[in-house]
């Protein structure tokens, strides 16, 4: 298990959430089944932690997409627009 952990915990920046998700569920069902060790405990919390920080990293990006598509449309297109306003309406008024 310990080589498992130490492979895992290499990896948890490319973990998705719900690998993330499944394998805290899994830190947890043993926490709470006990008959670990206290290193092994203290091993599964502090994996258990990163494991929630990824999950939470996760949760924020989704989060921030959803403000941002609620938000209404994209300002990168506005801006593309910009110059051509500037310059279309200049020689506009001209005329």
């Amino acid at each position: 298990m310990t080589d498992d952990g130490a492979a895992t915990a290499g990896a948890t920046g490319t973990l998705g959430y719900e690998q993330a998700r499944d394998e805290l569920i899994e830190v947890v069902r043993r926490l709470e089944a006990g008959g670990t060790t206290l290193e092994e405990s203290l091993a599964l919390w502090e994996r258990g932690e990163e494991l929630a920080e990824v999950c939470r990293h996760w949760l924020e990006g989704a989060r921030a997409r959803l403000d941002a598509a609620l938000a209404g449309p994209t300002s990168p297109q506005k801006a593309d627009d910009a110059p051509l306003r500037d310059g279309g309406g200049a020689a506009g008024d001209d005329d």
